[in-house]
């Protein structure tokens, strides 16, 4: 009979390379307006899977479709979700 072992080393092994530069971690913080955004048009997307909108569910769907397309944009242009000038 064969004995299943793993290996515990090589599952538990630390090495430096395996964690995040921290330029790798700027770029995910400078990222993450738009990781919410997009995590909020999928939590209003997954809301109506199962079932038919209202309007209230379309109107959450649209505002996080904008909210995510802003924050895209304002990632790709360097804001970061920041508006200039008065609104």
């Amino acid at each position: 009979m064969e004995h299943i072992v793993t290996v515990q080393d090589a599952v538990t092994a630390f090495e430096p390379w395996m964690e995040p530069t921290d330029a790798e971690l700027d770029a995910i913080d400078a990222e993450m307006p738009v990781i919410r955004a997009e995590m909020e048009l999928l939590d209003a997307q997954i809301i109506v899977i199962d079932r038919t909108p209202c309007e209230m569910d379309e109107r959450r769907i649209r505002r996080a479709r904008r909210r995510m397309l802003a924050a895209h944009r304002a990632h790709l242009n360097g804001t970061n979700g920041q508006t200039g000038g008065a609104a």
